[in-house]
């Protein structure tokens, strides 16, 4: 979320990304590097490098990073073993196609919301020095655990 709200101010080092965002560094770095590897992000070297997005908010939807990160939306395989499930396992039929009922409305969803659309109403959470004002906390909202790479995280 930081690289799209200081998406024209160049490259953020993964200390100040890891800090406004409340993850570990080593945990982020792992996460920037399958970004960079699926070109989502570029990595800038020297004094003032780190990382940006390699495109413009509007056009990274949430599918690529969750998909990306996470592989399927479906919550037992893809789309494609759903469907072959409900044609092959009768007894278990309804309960297939309501796994794939819930894999396609998060599809619609995550292949119609971008970093942008995440991004336009959120107020500043950093001074333009670029740290937080004394006392200010971080707004927490409503905490989602993902799964990435197998392990749940909140």
């Amino acid at each position: 979320m930081m690289l799209a709200r200081h998406h024209h101010q160049g490259a953020i080092k993964i200390r100040d990304i890891a800090y406004e965002e409340a993850l570990p560094e080593k945990f982020l770095e792992l996460i920037l590097l399958e970004m960079k590897n699926a070109r989502l992000v570029e990595s800038v070297r020297g004094a003032k490098g780190g990382y940006q997005l390699r495109r413009e908010p509007v056009d990274i939807h949430l599918s690529e990073i969750i998909r990306l990160i996470d592989g399927p939306l479906a919550p037992f395989g893809d789309a494609e073993q759903l469907r072959e499930l409900i044609d092959r396992d009768l007894p278990h039929r309804a309960l297939y196609q309501v796994f794939l009922d819930v894999r396609d409305a998060a599809a619609r969803i995550l292949d119609n919301t971008t970093l942008a659309d995440l991004i336009v109403n959120e107020g500043p959470q950093v001074a333009k020095n670029g740290k937080r004002s004394k006392g200010q906390k971080k707004e927490t909202g409503s905490v989602v655990p993902i799964a990435v790479g197998g392990q749940k995280h909140e």
